[in-house]
């Protein structure tokens, strides 16, 4: 998986909002200088996560952005989606949907694995998870791992 710049400025974005919500909408503004990320290139993505249901934009001087839902209920893997796509594509397509020959079809298995095994941890950290600074034990638990800090 390659991860977009779209996607990791739109789940900063969405950090941003969550942290404060309770003090009402967050213009585009805000977010971009807070977090360092371009206004034209923000405003499309927090129009992508309009689109998807995960944010609602409001109007007026008092207006911005908000969660549409708890950030508790919007997973890492729910943004991804919303900017991105699927997170595993194979030539543009589902790994499920590609068609291999006999001699790769256990290609195919190897992407449906690393989907899996990428909505195991990107499905189970919230965008409040990050907001509070705080990751379920099971994925930070694989960051213990010195290998996993280690390039290849």
């Amino acid at each position: 998986m390659r991860i977009t710049a779209k996607s990791d400025y739109g789940v900063r974005a969405m950090i941003e909002i969550a942290r404060r919500d309770a003090d009402g909408p967050i213009n585009a503004e805000e977010i971009g200088t807070a977090q360092d990320i371009p206004r034209g290139f923000l405003l499309a993505i927090l129009a992508d996560l309009r689109r998807a249901g995960v944010l609602l934009s409001l109007r007026g001087p008092s207006g911005g952005w908000r969660l549409a839902r708890p950030a508790a209920e919007i997973s890492v893997a729910e943004v991804i989606r919303s900017i991105d796509g699927p997170l595993v594509s194979v030539h543009g397509l589902r790994p499920e949907a590609v068609d291999y020959n006999e001699t790769a079809t256990p290609l195919q298995l190897v992407w449906i694995a690393a989907r899996s095994s990428l909505r195991d941890v990107l499905e189970n950290v919230s965008v409040g998870d990050l907001a509070a600074g705080e990751l379920p034990a099971p994925i930070a638990g694989r960051t213990v791992d010195e290998d996993a800090w280690q390039p290849r």
